[in-house]
């Protein structure tokens, strides 16, 4: 269990999916950056949904995506 109070949900969509093995490799990869708490990809829909503290600036998650070979941006509403 995190001691953190506040956790920032942040949520990316990706581009360049194709195989539903591509989620394991990003998740593997964002879910490595120090305050990442949770991962989630979604096939379907090409989103990204992390959980993370909120000192994880969303560039580095966005880094995190293309290290895994994927392009990302956040999500505006």
């Amino acid at each position: 269990m995190s001691t953190t109070s506040a956790v920032t949900h942040t949520v990316l969509r990706a581009e360049g999916f194709s195989c539903p093995s591509c989620v394991a490799k990003i998740e593997k990869r964002v879910g490595r950056i120090d305050g990442v708490e949770r991962v989630k990809v979604h096939f379907a829909s090409a989103r990204i949904e992390v959980d993370h503290d909120p000192s994880v600036a969303v560039g580095d998650l966005v880094a995190a995506v293309a290290k895994a070979g994927y392009a990302s941006a956040p999500v505006t509403f």
